[in-house]
Parts: structure tokens; sequence; C-alpha cells
């Protein structure tokens, strides 16, 4: 029987799978940065989904009102979504896209927009915007890392 009472259990010197183990740890542990996007996108679609029911424009505008409750739990599940799978960074864009029609969107699908649908879908649009090309941006950027981390794998 090995004794192994005397082995410094932090210290991975010397462990057969060192390498393997701190790559692991590493791609494991790369993915809790995009938390800090995630979690506000979740919280911006949610509250572009209640944002007519809470800024009481259901009656004057329920044709906006829908489009903000689709639009608001798309955003919702596909940020849960991003926060979940690393794979699904590609759709970062998508909700770009999503937030700049929700602040087109008073104009587009409501006929008569008052100031308060205006900046409200505004100002939750161009939140969602900016959260979106942000994750997009930490995608490339990790994307681009693993892919330098690969290369320098193979040449070791």
């Amino acid at each position: 029987m090995s004794d192994v009472s005397r082995r410094h259990r932090g210290d991975l010197t010397g462990h057969p799978d060192e390498r393997e183990m701190r790559q692991r740890y590493n791609r494991v542990m790369g993915g809790r940065d995009v938390a800090l996007v995630d979690a506000p996108l979740v919280l911006a679609g949610l509250y572009a989904a209640v944002s007519a029911y809470a800024l009481h424009f259901t009656t004057t505008a329920p044709s906006l009102a829908t489009n903000n409750l689709i639009t608001g739990i798309a955003v919702a599940v596909l940020a849960l979504g991003l926060s979940r799978a690393e794979n699904m960074r590609g759709l970062s864009l998508a909700i770009a896209g999503i937030g700049i029609w929700l602040a087109i969107s008073p104009w587009v699908v409501g006929r008569h927009p008052d100031a308060g649908m205006m900046i409200s879908n505004i100002v939750v649009g161009s939140v969602i915007l900016l959260l979106g090309l942000a994750s997009a941006g930490i995608g490339l950027l990790k994307r681009g890392r693993g892919r330098r981390e690969a290369a320098a794998a193979r040449q070791a």
C-alpha cells in the first residue's frame, strides 16, 4: 500500500495528470466572467416582458405589449442559454439585434406611441443591445484565447 499521507494535497507537482487537470480547470472556470453580462441580460429581458404591464400601456398599444412580452421572454431565454452552454455564444449578436428591434418597435408596431412607451423601449433596447455586444465580444475573445492555447498545446 502506498503512503499518501506525506504528500501536500494542494500541490499538483509531480502528479501524472497535472497538465490535463490544469487545462480542465481553466476550461471550466473560464466561463465565469460572462456571468456579469448574462445575469443583467436575463433581468433586462424580464423587464422588457413585463414593461407593458408595469407601465400600463396594454390598453393603448396591445400590439406593442405583445411584442415586448415575446421579445423579452426571448431575450431572457437566450441569456439563460448563454449562461449554461458555451457553444451558444454566437447567439449574442441575435440578442443585440433584438435590442435594436425593441428600441425601434414603438414606431413600427405601435401607431402613436406616447413618451413612456418610447423611453421604456429605447432604454431597455439600448441596454440589451450593449449587453449583447459585450457578450459577443467576450465570446470572440474566448474563442481567440482557446485557439491560441490549442496551438500552443500542439507545439508542446
